[in-house]
């Protein structure tokens, strides 16, 4: 059974601006899904529809086999989402606001209690559940969200810029979290417009633009399709000129940096071994740019 299932999913607008032009898209039971776009292509409305806060004009759409026209109360009970804003209450402690969220899909309070322990030490939070939410640091209010959109153990687990405005140390931590939580069973759909966020995390993607579907495919296919990656090396001496190896670009950036296009049925091997012949060494070595994020610059136009 397919987690999410969209066929033919239209969104048009009073005023005639139609958000969603018919797109189709799957998510399997189990995965970590990326939905990737640039503001304004459809991202939140396609989501808005899925969590029963935007209707739908025209298509279906399926959580777990369940229809959400027909049947939105198990689709609701299906589904966990954590927005891009903070939105619970900042003066409640930690605990109840988990336990808020608990009562609110019926789930009784004894319960609620395992629950929310359970969702809270999940998170690294259970030291701070007596703690005024308003205290807490950015990426913990963020680990709050989460705790809160587990409690009443959804299948799916939407998350909107879950890392939005955190540091990367922190942005790093909670990548290790949400892994956990896929790993649990837990299927996840992310929308983040850090990519390297997407393509270290996501095993199954999709980019939409201007209310289209323009890619839907396994991350490893996509990235397959780059033909030149481009790294920066450092090196251990100083140049007077750049090295020249056959089938590479290599552009020297200052006397101790270089930058090399690497294509990719090349690899490293090559590179290295003519290196070292030429006395050059290399004391560390970083991509130039993330390369989900040159694909997604290439299909969306920029």
């Amino acid at each position: 059974m397919k987690a999410l299932s969209i066929r033919n999913l239209t969104k048009t607008y009073g005023n005639g601006f139609t958000a969603l032009h018919g797109i189709d898209l799957e998510v399997e039971d189990g995965d970590f899904f990326a939905l990737l776009g640039p503001n304004g292509a459809g991202k939140s409305t396609a989501i808005g529809i899925i969590c029963s806060l935007i209707n739908l004009s025209a298509g279906t759409v399926r959580v777990f086999g369940h229809d959400l026209v027909r049947h939105s109360e198990k689709v609701k009970q299906c589904i966990g989402m954590v927005p891009q804003e903070i939105n619970f209450n900042q003066f409640e402690t930690v605990q109840n606001i988990v336990l808020n969220q608990a009562g609110y899909y019926g789930i009784a309070y004894k319960e609620a209690l395992v629950r929310a322990e359970k969702c809270l030490k999940q998170m690294h939070l259970w030291d701070q559940r007596h703690t005024v939410s308003r205290r807490l640091s950015g990426g913990m209010k963020r680990r709050v969200m989460i705790a809160r959109a587990l409690v009443h153990n959804p299948r799916l687990l939407i998350l909107d810029e879950p890392t939005a405005g955190v540091d990367i140390e922190i942005r790093r931590s909670m990548w290790q979290l949400m892994r956990e939580v896929n790993e649990q069973g837990t299927t996840i759909i992310l929308t983040t417009h850090y990519l390297e966020e997407a393509e270290s995390l996501c095993r199954n993607i999709a980019i939409i633009d201007k209310g289209t579907i323009i890619k839907h495919s396994k991350m490893s296919d996509l990235l397959a399709q780059i033909k030149v990656n481009h790294f920066i090396l450092d090196l251990a001496d100083r140049l007077a000129q750049p090295p020249v190896v056959e089938g590479y670009d290599i552009v020297q950036l200052d006397s101790q940096t270089l930058q090399v296009g690497i294509p990719g049925e090349k690899g490293f091997n090559q590179l290295f071994l003519e290196l070292t012949r030429q006395g050059i060494s290399v004391t560390s070595m970083k991509n130039k740019s993330n390369r989900l994020e040159s694909l997604f610059l290439d299909l969306v136009g920029g």
